[in-house]
């Protein structure tokens, strides 16, 4: 109400377009370093479809988040192993998660990607210390980050359409149809989350239910 949004939007939309095809390359680059630094991407995820718009910005993300899972994972298989496994020690869900991915990789790493039970980025190390091997664990986080990058994006791109939109009826009417949109996919991801919650609780109840038979 009070900030110049639109004008520092066109400003930044200015810029990004200046670099040409050299924007989203810079993008996915600043991803992937953020990423394995630790640093959450949800801000960028939405800059993304803001910046980008819905296609382009999914794009984008997609390709810097899946990157930036694979670096990380396999500097917690080298370089930074003893310290990662000091952060397992201290997340006690991650030892269930380990024993459930020895018996099922690919569909756990499915489950706790869709299911955020660990940050998206300290996951990303955890999992490295699992046996699951790279090619289920890069097939797992495509499939796993897709439901929440989309709708992330899909936020950026209905704020891109918000913020560029003029008092024209077809702007407005485009609108209304990116904000159903969004109401849809904010559906979906919930009922999605909410299965995948579901199943990594029974994981959980049978890792105890292990535990008690053995003892």
């Amino acid at each position: 109400m009070f900030l110049p949004v639109r004008h520092w939007f066109n400003l930044l939309q200015d810029e990004i377009k200046s670099l040409g095809p050299m924007g989203p390359v810079i993008f996915v680059i600043a991803y992937v370093i953020t990423t394995i630094l630790l640093i959450p991407g949800s801000a960028m995820t939405i800059g993304a479809g803001t910046v980008f718009g819905l296609k382009l910005g999914l794009i984008s993300v997609i390709t810097g988040a899946n990157l930036a899972a694979l670096g990380a994972f396999l500097l917690a298989r080298t370089f930074l192993r003893e310290k990662v496994r000091h952060w397992a020690e201290e997340n006690p869900k991650f030892a269930a998660l380990d024993r459930a991915i020895g018996r099922e990789g690919f569909k756990m790493v499915l489950l706790a990607r869709l299911s955020p039970v660990f940050p998206f980025t300290l996951l990303n190390y955890l999992l490295g210390l699992t046996r699951i091997n790279i090619v289920s664990y890069v097939a797992a986080n495509l499939i796993g980050m897709l439901p929440g990058t989309l709708l992330y994006t899909y936020i950026g791109a209905t704020a891109r359409d918000a913020l560029s939109s003029g008092d024209g009826g077809l702007d407005k009417y485009r609108l209304l149809l990116r904000m159903t949109g969004l109401a849809a996919t904010i559906g979906v991801v919930f009922l999605v989350t909410r299965m995948a919650r579901k199943a990594m609780a029974e994981v959980e109840s049978e890792r105890k239910e292990d535990e008690a038979i053995d003892g």
